[in-house]
């Protein structure tokens, strides 16, 4: 990259599985003023025929992953793609830690760009070597993966742990201690406070230190959007609490627990999506 005099560098396989005259339609569109342009498998008029069952689920399985966590990618319908061209200036070498076919999450995610294009290929069939697709690779996708969302799902994770000792230390003041002298006694109507000050706890917290670089906007907006998803995955885990304890003779508070895992799945998607986004734009051709 840095020997390269050009405005524009590409990056393709050497085996002609990438068809080299797809580079003239990706070219003519950066031309056009975009970033960066991704030839895809996955779009309309594209095909990776020679792909296993096997080899599909786990192509689509990586796609969902990266849609998940890094939402740079959401616009992309192949952000796994080893076929892209890109402006060089949007980049810096030194930024690229990767290798292989996974070196175009980097870009997406670490580079200035904003503005993608798409255009459809066909995945040539390989007629000779072998693929590279092994665990190994799967364990070094999924390392990258979570090193680009800056650990977000485990920093989420962490505060959601937070959230529940909150969310039972509530409960438990409400409903069992007498600390309230009997003010709300049964778990059940108990349940319904905690909750909402553990989601409260939970944005403060998400806010300042998960998704801390994306922190930009109104704080009573963002507040308000976390308090209106969460409160989603707050109502999957009051309706599961509520079930299991009329339907169970168990511990109330380990009920509760259970509940609680109900709604963080929920909950960070939500929070991914539409608390905490990073857009960037997919234009058409």
């Amino acid at each position: 990259m840095s020997l390269a005099t050009g405005k524009y560098i590409a990056v393709m396989d050497a085996d002609l599985q990438h068809p080299p005259e797809t580079l003239r339609s990706m070219f003519a569109a950066i031309e056009k003023g975009s970033d960066m342009v991704i030839a895809s498998r996955y779009m309309s008029g594209g095909s990776a025929e020679e792909f296993s069952f096997f080899r599909k689920l786990v192509s689509k399985s990586a796609t969902f992953i990266a849609h998940l966590m890094l939402q740079e990618t959401k616009v992309l319908t192949d952000p796994l793609s080893g076929f892209f061209i890109f402006r060089k200036g949007i980049i810096e070498q030194d930024q690229i830690n990767s290798s292989g076919y996974k070196i175009l999450l980097e870009i997406v995610v670490k580079g200035s760009g904003t503005k993608f294009v798409e255009v459809p290929y066909r995945f040539n069939p390989r007629l000779k070597g072998k693929s590279k697709l092994s665990l190994t690779e799967n364990l070094n996708y999924l390392r990258l993966v979570l090193g680009l969302s800056g650990y977000r799902p485990l920093k989420f994770v962490s505060v959601g742990i937070s959230g529940i000792l909150v969310n039972e230390g509530i409960l438990y003041l409400l409903a069992y201690s007498g600390f309230f002298h009997g003010a709300i006694t049964h778990p059940v109507f108990a349940a319904i406070p905690s909750i909402e000050f553990s989601i409260l706890t939970n944005f403060s917290v998400n806010n300042f230190w998960t998704f801390g670089s994306r922190r930009k906007g109104h704080l009573i907006s963002k507040a308000a959007r976390y308090n209106m998803f969460a409160g989603i995955g707050g109502v999957i885990n009051y309706v599961a609490f509520v079930l299991l304890t009329l339907g169970i003779s168990f511990n109330y508070l380990a009920l509760n627990l259970l509940g609680i895992f109900f709604g963080v799945f929920a909950n960070y998607i939500f929070s991914e999506m539409f608390v905490w986004p990073k857009e960037n734009e997919l234009e058409k051709l």
